[in-house]
């Protein structure tokens, strides 16, 4: 795994407040998904590594060291921010190009740039018309666009699928999914939706109180095998039926659909049971599978929260947003006179 992102004791505080308590980490992956509660360090984590932030101890992003080399690092970063940020009556392939400029770009380069990244989006029949008239989902697009402009190395993406219905969220993220192998750049994903996490994402870092709690592959997170006595189980029909006999037998059973059941063995018990059991009933079972843990339960876990009762996740777990470090990647571009990418 290539390390994009190396920390070695980074520390720091606010007066009597400590913001990063002596992180030691190194982040690989092509799509991580950046996690905590509010208030873990998050945004404080990216402007130290945009170099925006004096701190203590190493960062290195992409092998430069983000106290002396702040200013190279912003260069090869593209932001997806969270907020609309348009400017009224412009064109997507206007936006998309004064994107492009604005990064170092020349006008007829930064165009043809421009027509590439709203064709890779999915907008080139609509590229001509004024974003103001573009739904919430085509504005995601142009967004998502506008920080592919300049071919950055890494892209953060901050709430990328907020507010598009069903459809338009899978859309999205098979864009996000395709970016890496297509365009040969790597993903930072936050958002506080953890499927979207368990869809997209390779990697994972979760942070809290400061610290990095985690970082390692989703597989790894979730446990790459559950307990051998955990199961899902799929049947023809009737899952209701055997989840009864299964329960008669000892196990606990959680019915999940009319064809599909969670089952716990009791002690000692394999995977015979079921199928035993399947077998007296006269039911089908067309899967068996160990059942590993949710990626909202692994987060929970690593944050040492309870598991989410009948109300839902407990409010002080829910993963923050990167709305601050939008501000650190934004200081970057105004600072330096670029959108997208900071020439």
């Amino acid at each position: 795994m290539t390390a994009i992102i190396e920390l070695e004791r980074l520390a720091k505080r606010y007066g009597p407040i400590t913001a990063l308590d002596d992180v030691t980490a190194v982040v690989g992956g092509s799509i991580i998904g950046l996690l905590g509660p509010n208030g873990a360090g998050k945004s404080t984590l990216l402007k130290c590594l945009l170099g925006l932030l004096p701190y203590q101890g190493r960062a290195r992003v992409l092998g430069l060291d983000a106290n002396a080399q702040g200013a190279e690092i912003r260069d090869r970063v593209g932001y997806m921010p969270e907020q609309e940020a348009f400017l009224s009556g412009m064109s997507a392939v206007e936006l998309c190009t004064y994107a492009g400029e604005l990064s170092g770009l020349p006008r007829t380069e930064a165009m043809q740039r421009a027509h590439a990244a709203l064709y890779y989006a999915g907008l080139e029949e609509k590229r001509y018309q004024p974003i103001d008239g573009y739904s919430t989902g085509m504005k995601q697009r142009v967004k998502l666009a506008q920080a592919l402009v300049h071919d950055p190395e890494i892209l953060f993406l901050d709430e990328p699928t907020n507010g598009l219905d069903p459809r338009s969220r899978e859309e999205m993220l098979d864009l996000i999914v395709d970016l890496p192998a297509r365009r040969g750049c790597t993903i930072v994903l936050s958002t506080h939706l953890l499927p979207d996490v368990d869809r997209v994402c390779d990697h994972a870092v979760i942070m809290h109180r400061g610290g990095v709690r985690f970082v390692g592959t989703i597989d790894e997170l979730r446990g790459a095998r559950g307990r051998d006595s955990e199961l899902t189980v799929e049947v023809k029909a009737e899952a209701a039926k055997l989840g009864e006999a299964l329960t008669a037998a000892g196990a606990t059973c959680k019915v999940t659909s009319p064809v599909a059941l969670q089952v716990d063995l009791p002690a000692n018990a394999t995977t015979q049971l079921v199928f035993a059991t399947a077998q007296t009933a006269g039911l089908q079972v067309r899967a068996l599978a160990v059942r590993r843990e949710s990626v909202e339960a692994a987060f929970l876990r690593v944050i040492g929260e309870p598991a989410p009762g009948p109300s839902g996740v407990p409010a002080s777990a829910l993963p923050g947003t990167l709305a601050d470090a939008s501000m650190a990647v934004a200081a970057g571009m105004f600072e330096r006179g670029g959108a997208g990418g900071q020439r």
